[in-house]
């Protein structure tokens, strides 16, 4: 007897759900660390800091977004704005002509899947484009020294702000004299030329031939020229920016701290708290509405009164997470960071 061919249609349905958990396991992540940035008013975001600085340090860490968030994202999409399009909604009135179910909570819930999907379409693509692109920071590196560099909007709590996180400001003079210094460090490029002859010198060393006895001066040069080439990768970044009479250009040697900076920035804008408002609420209806789907597709949930209760977890997950990602929305700079 031969077995019958799961069909097709069928499987990607049950893979387009996994999905879905999995980014309802990444959006319960990314709104905690986004709340640390609002929450725990005094501590300057610390918790945010933390946590950003250790998923960047991750170990291949572009690959491990293009796997396990790109795509992950990309089949969920594709799939759910096929579903959109064929989806048949019966929650509001008709003339009689299709059905019409308006009582009922889940015909209403799932016309809202629908539509909250389309919002976290053009939501999601927005929200990559400026925080991964747009205004992720810019960075040079070298041994353990790092640097990253953000454009921001100045205002009066930037002053303070920057003191305590041990941030440099640089506005367009600043920045206009950082250049001019560093272009008449003579001596520095004196010792540029003498690592250079050095290391020349002694290339044919480097195979282990033989030992080199130890030398503090050319220890010194040798160093000295390291710090130069690093101030001038700095100095190629800065100039990069081109900014008005009211911005500036913040400096830091954490990844993390840069980031907060530029979520603090984003957020004193009403117009990216209206939007960001709609889209964090759209996010965790979606991701938890279709969590409770999930349970009854896969066979977690069977009975009525396990799929009851399980809808009233749902529904406060659905309200822990949106008050964690508002949060951090209006909080970010309006309660914590604005001082």
């Amino acid at each position: 007897m031969v077995a019958a061919a799961i069909p097709r249609e069928f499987v990607w349905r049950r893979l387009h759900s996994l999905m879905g958990l999995w980014l309802v396991v990444f959006l319960v992540e990314h709104l905690l660390t986004n709340s640390q940035a609002a929450l725990w008013i005094g501590e300057d975001g610390s918790g945010f800091i933390r946590m950003v600085n250790a998923l960047h340090n991750f170990p291949y860490l572009q690959l491990i977004e293009i796997c396990l968030l790109g795509v992950p994202i990309l089949i969920h999409m594709v799939w759910g704005v096929k579903y959109a399009l064929t989806a048949k909604s019966n929650s509001r009135k008709t003339a009689g002509n299709t059905p019409s179910l308006p009582s009922l909570k889940r015909n209403r819930a799932y016309s809202w899947q629908r539509i909250t999907s389309w919002i976290l379409l053009v939501g999601l693509i927005c929200h990559v484009v400026k925080f991964r692109f747009l205004e992720y920071p810019q960075s040079i590196s070298q041994g353990s020294q790092s640097a990253y560099f953000v454009k921001l909007d100045m205002d009066d709590g930037l002053y303070t702000l920057a003191y305590r996180l041990n941030v440099r400001l640089y506005d367009a003079a600043a920045l206009q004299k950082v250049e001019n210094d560093f272009q008449q460090r003579d001596e520095e490029k004196a010792l540029l030329e003498a690592a250079s002859f050095f290391q020349e010198e002694t290339k044919d060393l480097i195979t282990g031939i033989r030992p080199t006895a130890f030398e503090a001066q050319k220890e010194m040069i040798l160093q000295s020229a390291q710090k130069y080439r690093f101030e001038e990768k700095e100095i190629q970044i800065l100039k990069k920016f081109s900014l008005g009479p009211r911005q500036v250009v913040a400096e830091s040697s954490s990844f993390g701290t840069a980031t907060l900076l530029t979520v603090r920035d984003v957020f004193k804008s009403p117009i990216y708290i209206g939007l960001y408002t709609i889209f964090v609420v759209a996010a965790c209806f979606h991701a938890f509405n279709g969590f409770w789907t999930f349970l009854i597709t896969w066979g977690f949930v069977v009975r009525r009164a396990a799929q009851k209760s399980m809808l009233a977890v749902s529904v406060g997950l659905i309200l822990l997470l949106t008050f964690l990602g508002l949060s951090s929305v209006w909080g970010s700079f309006w309660l914590n960071l604005r001082h």
